[in-house]
C-alpha cells in the first residue's frame, strides 16, 4: 500500500510498539515514525527491521522519560501505544476482581500510568492509546479521564472501534483512548478468511517470510482432520471461568475470530496450523513485514498488534485533526 503524499509531515512515537503495527499503520498514512519503545528483546528486534528508518529502544518504559525521548527524536506530534490487555482482558483467568486493582494493584496494569507519564512529559497535539474494552470496566473510565486530565489533556475521549469494519480479516473489538474524537469512515463489505489467504504459496516456499509449517504430531493432525469449520480443538478457561476456544479450524467464507499472542488457527483446507505469515495476513499486516524471533515468539508480536488496516484508519482522523488544525 503506498504512503499518503502530503506537504506537512508529522511525527510519531510508538510506546510498548511490539513488532510495528500501529507504527504500520501511522507510517502508511504517511507520518515519520521516529521510535518505538519494548522491553521484549524479539519484538524490538521485528521493529527495527520493520522501521530502520526510527529509533528502536529496547527498554522497559518504566525506565524511558520524556527528556531521554527528546533527547533521541526531538519534539513529537503524536505518542501512540499499546500497554499490555493481560490485567484488563476477559481472557486472563487471574484478572483482579476490582477493576481499579487491575490498574494500580497489578504491576503490569501499572504501565498505562507510566503511557500518562510520557504523554505528560512529551505534551503531544495528539495522543492515542489503544487497548481492550475491558479497561473501561467499573470506576476505571471516570479515573482514566482523570490521569489524562492531570496529565494535561481536558478532553479525552473513549472510542471503540471494529477491527473488520476497516478491512480486517478478523474480529477484534478494541478501544482507543485519546484526546480527539476518532471516528473513521467504515469499509463496505468485510474481508473474509479465504481472501485473505489468497494468493500465498504452498509454506516453505522462501516468500514471504514466517510463511514455514509448524510441526505437528500425526496423533494430532488425525484429530484436526475431523474438526469442521468453526469448530475447536480444546478450550480454556478465561476470567470468571469462562471456557474459551482454541485452535479453531478457520471457516474460509467468515471473518476469523479475534488473534490473539495466544491463539493458533487451522487452515480452513489443510490439516494444519497457520503459518505466522497466514496469521498476519489475518491481521492485515503487508507481506514484507517480518517478524524476527523464535516461532511462538512471532505468533506472540502478530497477535499482540493492532491490525495495521485498522491503525490507519486511526492515523487517517489523527490527520485530519492535525491538518484542520493548522
Amino acid at each position: 500500500m503506498e504512503r499518503r503524499s502530503s506537504v506537512k509531515r508529522y511525527s510519531v512515537v510508538d510506546l510498548f510498539c511490539g513488532a510495528g503495527g500501529f507504527s504500520q499503520g501511522f507510517r502508511e498514512e504517511g507520518f515519520d515514525i521516529l521510535l518505538g519503545v519494548d522491553n521484549d528483546p524479539s519484538a524490538i528486534r521485528s521493529y527495527k527491521a520493520n522501521f530502520p528508518e526510527a529509533v528502536a529502544l529496547a527498554e522497559d518504559v518504566k525506565q524511558v522519560t520524556g527528556r531521554l525521548i527528546e533527547r533521541l527524536v526531538g519534539d513529537v506530534d503524536v505518542v501512540i501505544g499499546s500497554p499490555p490487555c493481560e490485567p484488563f482482558t476477559a481472557a486472563n483467568p487471574e484478572r483482579k476482581p476490582n477493576p481499579l486493582d487491575r490498574l494500580y494493584q497489578d504491576p503490569v496494569g501499572q504501565l498505562v500510568l507510566h503511557y500518562a507519564r510520557l504523554v505528560s512529559d512529551l505534551k503531544p497535539r495528539v495522543f492515542v492509546m489503544e487497548n481492550v474494552p475491558g479497561i473501561l470496566d467499573d470506576g476505571l473510565r471516570e479515573e482514566l479521564r482523570r490521569i489524562f486530565r492531570d496529565a494535561g489533556y481536558d478532553t479525552v475521549y473513549f472510542n471503540v472501534l471494529r477491527a473488520e469494519d476497516y478491512g480486517t480479516p478478523s474480529h477484534r473489538v478494541r478501544v482507543f483512548i485519546s484526546n480527539i474524537r476518532i471516528r473513521p469512515r467504515r469499509r463496505r463489505g468485510v474481508v473474509r478468511v479465504a481472501e485473505a489467504l489468497h494468493g500465498l504459496p504452498a509454506p516453505g516456499a522462501g516468500w514471504p517470510p514466517n510463511h514455514e509449517e509448524p510441526p505437528m504430531s500425526q496423533r494430532k493432525k488425525k484429530r484436526i482432520s475431523r474438526l469442521k469449520w468453526g469448530s475447536p480443538l480444546v478450550f480454556y478457561e478465561g476470567a470468571g471461568g469462562r471456557r474459551l476456544p482454541n485452535m479453531i479450524r478457520l471457516h474460509p467464507y467468515r471473518l476469523a475470530p479475534t488473534v490473539l499472542g495466544s491463539s493458533r488457527f487451522i487452515h480452513p483446507f489443510e490439516d494444519r496450523f497457520l503459518t505466522v505469515r497466514e496469521q498476519a495476513r489475518l491481521m492485515g499486516f503487508p507481506d514484507d513485514h517480518v517478524f524476527l524471533g523464535g516461532r511462538d515468539s512471532q505468533y506472540n508480536q502478530v497477535g499482540e498488534a493492532v491490525p495495521p488496516p485498522l491503525a490507519r484508519s486511526v492515523a487517517s482522523c489523527v490527520r485530519d485533526y492535525l491538518e484542520k488544525a493548522l
